[in-house]
């Protein structure tokens, strides 16, 4: 069985369904599908380009902002930003740019612009991303090292609560949905990264690096 993916501990089986296995990671918690289960990146983009989230829905606005209240309410007014996996449509960067945050985007599909990559923030926003993650060692590092002392990262994402919940929950069904994490994976991240984490709504943790 290979390893974890974001820490290298060791795997045991978390159920499986039609399509893929699922591991969960006796160390960090993450729990993962088998590698050789991830699309290419031509399959995935094709979904991503599915989703249609425009800038001025109303409702959409309303599921960002349970991470955009929390933020906003620790920021310094002018602070400078990156929302990290924007998307196609990048609402969340427009809400902050809005409440007068400085923002810049990244995406590798959308918006892959290395230099946005090349400084650190006063806070990185990361929106329904890390479930994506192919690589979580490698892009959880990247993120970490985008924030300044100090500074604050946003994550966005369902949480795995536990195996039963698991075997019937619909988030798990997205074939680009390879990386689930709960609130262990995250005390493990903070903690791998030299951050403070807290969990402010359900599916919404903030990590303030130290």
């Amino acid at each position: 069985m290979h390893p974890c993916p974001l820490c290298n501990g060791t795997l045991a089986p978390f159920g499986a369904d039609r399509r893929r296995p699922y591991f969960r990671c006796a160390h960090c918690a993450l729990v993962s599908t088998d590698p050789g289960c991830h699309l290419d990146a031509g399959a995935e983009k094709a979904l991503y380009d599915i989703h249609d989230n425009q800038l001025d829905d109303p409702g959409y606005r309303r599921f960002l902002s349970r991470l955009t209240g929390p933020l906003l309410a620790r920021l310094a007014p002018g602070s400078q930003g990156l929302d990290f996996g924007c998307g196609p449509g990048p609402a969340l960067a427009a809400m902050l740019t809005e409440a007068g945050m400085q923002m810049r985007l990244y995406d590798p599909y959308y918006a892959p612009d290395p230099t946005a990559l090349a400084q650190q923030y006063d806070f990185v926003t990361c929106t329904e991303v890390v479930e994506h993650f192919n690589h979580p060692a490698d892009s959880w590092a990247r993120l970490a090292g985008l924030v300044k002392t100090g500074g604050w990262l946003g994550v966005m994402t369902k949480l795995v609560i536990d195996q039963d919940r698991f075997a019937n929950w619909h988030y798990k069904n997205d074939p680009t949905h390879v990386s689930f994490h709960s609130e262990a994976t995250f005390a493990w991240l903070a903690e791998r990264f030299g951050f403070i984490w807290q969990r402010v709504d359900t599916d919404v943790i903030l990590l303030q690096k130290r």
